[in-house]
């Protein structure tokens, strides 16, 4: 194993020891292999090169002050991927075996679990790919299932930060009742453009508008959108957004601090109501938003007056931080230990 700084491990790929596969052929999932290599041997027709019939999971792992590994809600994962599958004709991954195959994965490289307080953790890769060749747009007849692991450091470089948003009006993320609530590549791929344009206009991120009428907020790049007002939290409700796990656990521990929840469309406007908000996702947990700019407008939406994290932010951050570490009692039964 290369000597890692744990510190300063940025949000990318870092080659482990083993990943974990499992094939379906003649219409049943086979037995768990193990691999060491990076590379996977796929037929040039395959589907998921052609037609992007794939869907990917992620998720962590945590090396805890008590000595144990936990994972947090990897069994949500499991469900959101089988949904996927549902929608885009793929054979649904029992989620026995998910947890198992995660678990495993973590477990055969936990060398490379960052230590606690690092900043960092073991991100979790669950990749479901269509392996039979097709030339028609047809779904495959034989699927690969695969788990890797690498080591990761903050999605953005400050951490727990506020970080400033760019509404890019030209294009969507994803279209209503298309693969939107579905984690397909497809949806990312439509991201990088508008990604870039963000981030080259100075901005953290993109941020979207709803597709039919341009009036609703979306959702902030990969991640979903929460504001905080009047002791609710409140965050969009629309055919085209990710169902986060992140952002309905969220929601529960909301409820938990006395929050009233709302999830609704929201209106742009409105963002000048709130006291607070944030991405959730599992790569950056909470990322605190300062302002948000629309380009093509010049408008501003100033979150954030002094430019810091709010409180409820912060309070909501700290708790979820806190069960995923195991510093909090798993009162929702949120937590897979790995042994």
């Amino acid at each position: 194993m290369q000597q890692l700084d744990w510190a300063n491990l940025s949000f990318g790929y870092v080659r482990t020891k083993y990943n974990v596969r499992c094939y379906w052929r003649n219409g049943a999932w086979g037995e768990i292999e193990v691999s060491s290599s990076e590379h996977i041997n796929i037929h040039m027709a395959a589907t998921c090169l052609h037609y992007g019939q794939e869907a990917f999971e992620g998720q962590k792992a945590f090396r805890c002050p008590d000595g144990k590994i936990r994972i947090f809600r990897i069994d949500e994962n499991a469900r959101r991927l089988q949904a996927t599958s549902r929608g885009i004709m793929m054979p649904e991954v029992p989620t026995d075996l998910f947890v198992e195959m995660a678990k495993k994965a973590v477990k055969l490289n936990e060398e490379f679990l960052p230590p606690y307080e690092s900043g960092a953790a073991l991100y979790i890769r669950p990749l479901l790919i269509g392996t039979g060749p097709q030339v028609g747009v047809h779904p495959a007849d034989e699927f690969m299932f695969m788990i890797f692991v690498t080591p990761v450091g903050p999605y953005f470089k400050g951490g727990f930060s506020t970080n400033d948003y760019a509404i890019v009006r030209s294009y969507d993320r994803a279209a209503p009742l298309g693969t939107g609530t579905y984690k397909v590549g497809g949806n990312y791929a439509a991201s990088l453009l508008p990604n870039k344009i963000a981030h080259d206009a100075g901005y953290a991120c993109e941020f979207y508008l709803d597709c039919k009428e341009k009036k609703y907020i979306d959702e902030c790049g990969a991640a979903n959108f929460f504001g905080i007002k009047n002791n609710t939290y409140v965050t969009p409700k629309s055919t085209s957004i990710l169902p986060s796990i992140t952002n309905a656990s969220m929601q529960q521990l909301a409820r938990d601090l006395g929050l009233a929840v709302e999830q609704r469309p929201i209106p742009l406007e409105e963002l000048n109501e709130f006291e607070e908000a944030g991405a959730v996702g599992t790569a950056a947990v909470i990322s605190p938003i300062g302002k948000i700019v629309d380009l093509e407008r010049g408008t501003e939406y100033v979150i954030s007056k002094d430019g810091q994290p709010g409180p409820t932010s912060r309070r909501l951050y700290d708790k979820f931080r806190a069960i995923q570490y195991g510093l909090e009692p798993d009162t929702h039964q949120w937590i897979t230990l790995v042994e």
